[in-house]
């Protein structure tokens, strides 16, 4: 009788999905404090070049072949994951971190919802649809960039792409096409991020914690999740990802001192629910949110 492998109990994919989300936004929280001195642009560049670099060491992708018909997927799936990076970032300048990942969980919510054709899945959308005019600017006195709703809305459906392209990429190169994915994201976004940013992007007071946003933006998260989604079901690894937007508000509170008003709070809780609904509800063919 062959050794069976040993298997992790219930307790630890689920403590590695959360601190994967910790990591992910407490990488944001440190991006943020970057942009003063930096940028967006220039700091989305070291995150995305950073990053690629840290998944290309680790998986090795020169190795691997890429047949003639997965190589479009794949040059959209790097070009989603370098505009969603972008996208997410150029919120992040005019929102709140919690606000802004709310509102990018959109993009999966939406996805979710198109591939589902259940009648339940419309009471979804009203939730997430009540959520989203609670964090307009024009429906309520507390203060919320309308651009900044925009970006993370643009995030969104790069989000949405990203997955959709994801699975093909996934499913026909492996985790090896995630790296080479990245690579193309940081031809795409790094030369834009470079050409706006101040010569003290490459000062060791920048570099340092540009990489340090890589690897708990990119590397770290990543590595976990692939601990999480081993031994979690689908549906179980989407529910609790839609406590990251709950996640980057406490992120934001702890790190920036960004407080929300209670309307605010509550738009994110509806997200979150609208989130979590379509995850149970959906489909096993549902593809699961991953981090920005």
């Amino acid at each position: 009788m062959s050794a069976r492998k040993p298997r992790l109990s219930a307790p630890a994919p689920v403590a590695a999905l959360l601190v994967s989300m910790a990591s992910v936004q407490s990488g944001a929280a440190i991006a943020k404090t970057l942009f003063p001195i930096a940028g967006a642009g220039g700091v989305v560049a070291l995150r995305v070049g950073f990053g690629a670099m840290l998944l290309c060491l680790a998986l090795r992708p020169w190795r691997l072949r890429v047949p003639r018909d997965s190589r479009r997927p794949l040059l959209a799936y790097g070009l989603a994951l370098g505009m969603m990076n972008f996208l997410f970032y150029q919120a992040l300048v005019r929102l709140p971190i919690g606000v802004a990942v709310a509102v990018e969980f959109t993009g999966p919510l939406t996805l979710a919802v198109l591939t589902s054709r259940r009648a339940i899945d419309f009471t979804w959308v009203a939730i997430a649809v009540t959520g989203l005019a609670l964090l307009l600017p024009l429906l309520h006195r507390t203060h919320v960039s309308l651009p900044g709703i925009l970006f993370a809305l643009g995030a969104a459906a790069c989000w949405a792409l990203y997955i959709v392209f994801g699975q093909k990429v996934g499913h026909h190169l492996g985790p090896k096409g995630v790296a080479l994915g990245s690579l193309i994201a940081a031809v795409l976004i790094v030369p834009v991020g470079l050409s706006a940013a101040p010569a003290v992007l490459f000062s060791r007071a920048v570099l340092l914690p540009g990489l340090a946003v890589a690897a708990l933006s990119t590397a770290l998260p990543y590595s976990l999740e692939m601990i999480a989604l081993a031994r979690l079901p689908t549906r179980t690894f989407s529910v609790l990802m839609c406590l990251e937007p709950a996640v980057g508000a406490l992120s934001g509170l702890l790190f920036l001192g960004e407080r929300l008003a209670p309307t605010q709070w509550s738009a994110i809780g509806l997200i979150i629910i609208a989130s979590a609904g379509t995850a149970t509800t959906a489909g096993e063919e549902i593809p699961a949110p991953v981090p920005d």
